[in-house]
């Protein structure tokens, strides 16, 4: 806004500019232009700020119209049944307690179901209510884990309000092309312009949206540049390969496996590796299978390992980075990298035809059990095998809390992720049932949800055993956490006897009994809200 200097033939006092500078020093050590120093020079330089605002204020100019904003893209999606709408006002509106402790009382964390209502919102395809999109997009700035959904569930209206407003760019960079339309596959001038001309971000939207419906476009795409690309670009576009990684794709990744930088290699040999017919895969097969037999001259077969000696250029080449980690030593390190890269079809052909479960109860000589196990445990991850998981998990009952193969609770929950949904829940049911809740959390994690009625009538069974014992119920919060969010709503009847305050034995902590039945209370207070959130936006 433009302003215009003081009107010629103003009275005593001076410019404003010359104001300010007399009130900043004080009328003691300069008085403006026209009054004269003393008691009443205060007084007299307010009255002239006085004049001279108004003065300033009267001879505006008025400033030029901006332009008005283009209106945003229409959103195509249903309107929100109207007690949806309400519902969703209601969970924007919530914010974390301030409470202090351990004690959260029976009311639900509507902020924790925000997540689980826009899924279901996403999948039913409606469209975001206009006057909730500024609270919308506020709690997606202040939990990235919410921008995905939030941003799927505002539609364009987010990328177009982001734009008005700095606190929401964020959105302008989830969006594919920092919000704008990407070209389609058929659009090649667009295509070519925007891979030559666009910004990084763009680019990789781009590579990511023409590998999602033509993989081999842009493969090709990507290779008229590859030369030319950074190395850290080269490995973020290197990455999106992932996407739809098919035996078309070893070509190219068998020339990046000589790319000058070490860590574009590593991921090239890691893609090559994940398809089982690739060149590298029988190289790598045959490098594992060198080093790991079966002795049959003991009284038990037993596997006997070799490690390699040493790491030559051809393992450099394919991904076997040569140097261990501090702790590590050489050979097994190797060794581990060798039998991860390998398919695992080539231990049932070089160990006697035996099926994974007999492999990996096989003792093995001279303490390599565990690194073997262990590198079994990573190849079964990355090649997807549900077999070899199975027997590397082994029985949800075992003594040991863990399988032949699975010796740390991430490796167990990695191994699982490759089973389907049911067989999943059923295992950590099983788990559950002999070892409890004090090491099934991380397993819980990866199991679908609503979780399975077995898995859910494991955890409150374990819960219900835990309340029994006398102990407080803040031991297993996060537990009851996750029952919030995962249990099925239906199975709130059910809780309904645990939800009063039970006696307490003469070994229970004090108060303990209340605080389980708030808990629960607050349990089923939760999953009858997920079923009306349910019921409000519809059948699927």
């Amino acid at each position: 806004m433009n302003t215009t200097s003081a009107p010629a033939g103003a009275p005593a006092g001076g410019s404003w500019e010359e104001l300010v500078t007399v009130a900043l020093l004080g009328t003691e050590r300069r008085t403006p232009p026209g009054l004269r120093p003393g008691r009443e020079a205060p007084v007299a330089l307010l009255d002239a700020a006085a004049v001279e605002t108004l003065r300033r204020r009267a001879g505006v100019r008025p400033a030029r119209a901006a332009a008005r904003p283009e209106p945003a893209a229409r959103d195509p999606r249903p309107s929100l049944p109207p007690a949806a709408a309400r519902r969703l006002a209601m969970l924007l509106a919530d914010r974390p307690g301030t409470g202090g402790g351990g004690r959260r009382g029976t009311a639900p964390d509507l902020m924790e179901l925000l997540p689980q209502w826009l899924q279901l919102a996403n999948a039913r395809g409606f469209a975001a209510p206009p006057q909730a999109l500024p609270a919308l997009l506020d709690a997606a700035r202040g939990r990235t884990d919410l921008r995905p959904a939030a941003l799927a569930f505002a539609g364009p209206r987010a990328v177009w309000l982001a734009r008005l407003n700095p606190e929401w760019r964020f959105a302008l960079r989830s969006a594919p092309g920092g919000g704008a339309a990407l070209p389609g596959p058929e659009e090649t001038e667009r295509v070519e312009r925007l891979w030559q001309e666009g910004l990084f971000a763009e680019r990789v939207a781009l590579l990511g949206a023409i590998r999602a419906h033509d993989p081999d476009a842009a493969r090709e795409l990507l290779t008229t540049t590859w030369a030319t690309e950074r190395a850290e670009d080269r490995l973020m576009f290197l990455d999106s390969l992932r996407s739809g990684l098919c035996p078309a794709d070893e070509p190219f990744l068998e020339r990046a496996l000589a790319d000058r930088s070490r860590n574009v290699r590593a991921t090239a040999a890691e893609l090559l590796s994940a398809l089982p017919d690739s060149a590298l895969a029988a190289r790598m097969a045959a490098r594992a299978g060198s080093c790991v037999a079966v002795d049959r001259t003991r009284g038990t077969p037993t596997i006997v390992v070799e490690a390699p000696h040493e790491c030559d250029a051809g393992m450099e080449r394919d991904g076997v980075v040569a140097k261990p980690p501090t702790g590590r030593g050489e050979r097994s390190w190797w060794l581990g990298q060798l039998v991860e890269a390998a398919p695992l079809r080539v231990w049932q052909e070089r160990l006697g035809g035996r099926t994974p479960e007999e492999i990996v109860t096989l003792p093995v000589a001279d303490d390599w059990q565990g690194e073997l196990h262990a590198a079994w445990c990573r190849a079964a991850v990355r090649q997807r095998d549900p077999g070899w998981s199975r027997a590397l998990l082994g029985a949800p009952a075992a003594p040991e809390a863990g399988g032949p193969g699975a010796v740390s609770l991430a490796e167990r929950s990695k191994l699982l992720a490759t089973l389907g949904s049911a067989e999943r829940a059923e295992w950590v049911a099983g788990f559950i049932g002999t070892h409890g809740l004090s090491e099934a959390f991380q397993l819980l994690g990866v199991c679908a949800v609503p979780w399975a009625g077995p898995l859910g009538r494991a955890v409150v069974d374990a819960l219900n055993i835990a309340r029994d014992a006398g102990s407080y119920p803040w031991s297993f919060s996060g537990v009851m956490g996750l029952a919030e969010r995962c249990l099925d709503p239906a199975e709130a009847g059910r809780l309904e006897g645990l939800t009063s305050v039970p006696d307490e034995s003469e070994n229970a902590a004090p108060g303990a009994g209340s605080y389980w039945a708030e808990a629960f209370q607050r349990l089923v207070t939760t999953l009858r809200l997920r079923a009306a959130m349910a019921s409000e936006l519809g059948e699927p």
